[in-house]
């Protein structure tokens, strides 16, 4: 890629990395594109509820929050565990851990705004709400799998990840609830 940060790239130039034979980006920073996607599927959604809808204002500040959070996740993943491939230090090793699990944190409450948006928004939107929870589901699956891979067996960070990923998942079946009925 012809940028330094992958926010930077177009769109085109991104997808074309995915697939090269380098190192990055890599799944952790496909995930956070995908959660990042998720908070601004989230975002757009909830600016169609209802005026009378009192959390609207609040859920896209927190979607939009979110968004700004895990968007340099992409670029921390990479460096992440570049670094950990030059160096395998014990340092570097908890980045490799730390960069998903925040990660997980952040698409599990995407989820759950999502799922809100979904439940409680405008329901000719409701479609796109969902579809954020699953991308929320997404990438917190992906970022949970990748604590899980990176982090030592005795560490809690591997259990935590993995109920914040069931908890997204949870809560996108509750949002998928509302468009099949």
């Amino acid at each position: 890629m012809g940028s330094s940060s992958f926010l930077d790239a177009g769109l085109k130039e991104f997808l074309d990395a995915v697939p090269a034979r380098t190192p990055a980006p890599g799944g952790g920073s496909v995930a956070a594109v995908v959660a990042s996607l998720a908070a601004g599927l989230t975002a757009m959604a909830a600016r169609f509820a209802p005026d009378e809808w009192e959390q609207r204002a609040e859920v896209v500040g927190r979607a939009e929050e979110l968004r700004a959070r895990v968007e340099p996740l992409a670029d921390a993943d990479a460096a992440a565990y570049g670094a950990f491939m030059a160096e395998r230090s014990k340092e570097n090793r908890e980045r490799i851990v730390a960069v998903p699990f925040e990660l997980v944190e952040a698409a599990a409450e995407i989820a759950e705004l999502a799922a809100r948006v979904a439940s409680e928004g405008n329901p000719n939107v409701s479609g796109d709400a969902s579809a954020g929870a699953d991308l929320a589901v997404a990438a917190a699956a992906i970022a949970a799998r990748m604590v899980a891979i990176n982090a030592g067996a005795r560490d809690t960070r591997v259990g935590a990840a993995a109920e914040l990923a069931a908890r997204a998942a949870s809560a996108a079946q509750r949002a998928s609830a509302r468009d099949m009925s």
